[in-house]
């Protein structure tokens, strides 16, 4: 359940809406959260959705006109009949566009680093040296991190 309800959520002055991924994004309950999503995108708020999440961004329309990704494409058409952007679909693991990120189930640590990316958190080298890090857990990384970090 929510603590909120989402007349009381300000969008106002967010950064970023991060959506998180679930079974639930095709059902019309989520209409009205759908509809704030995209008054946060033609407004130029980040907005960062991964897993399901994109399945509701498909069935809004959002996704119909900008490169994105999601869990597969024919999973994708199959769940959202309506969906209009197999012209823009990237089979990779997240994608950047504008203010838009999408992501699959399995690019938790990329969909990590472009939503760290565009809210410019890291250095360009400390990101790298981040990702780097996680991905491949080499310890030689944590020194590279370590170092390009700037007190």
């Amino acid at each position: 359940m929510p603590d909120a309800a989402l007349d009381e959520c300000g969008f106002e002055n967010a950064d970023a809406l991060i959506l998180p991924g679930g079974d639930t994004w095709t059902e019309t309950v989520h209409d009205p959260v759908l509809s704030r999503i995209e008054q946060c995108l033609e407004k130029g708020t980040l907005v960062a959705a991964i897993c399901g999440a994109t399945f509701g961004l498909a069935r809004k329309g959002l996704l119909d006109s900008r490169p994105h990704t999601s869990n597969d494409l024919e999973y994708l058409k199959m769940i959202c009949p309506n969906y209009g952007g197999e012209q823009y679909y990237e089979q990779v693991p997240a994608v950047t566009d504008g203010k838009l990120i999408t992501a699959s189930v399995t690019a938790s640590l990329e969909f990590s680093a472009h939503v760290l990316k565009a809210l410019d958190v890291f250095s360009e080298k400390t990101l790298d040296a981040w990702y780097n890090l996680y991905h491949t857990q080499q310890p030689n990384y944590f020194n590279e991190l370590l170092n390009s970090i700037q007190y």
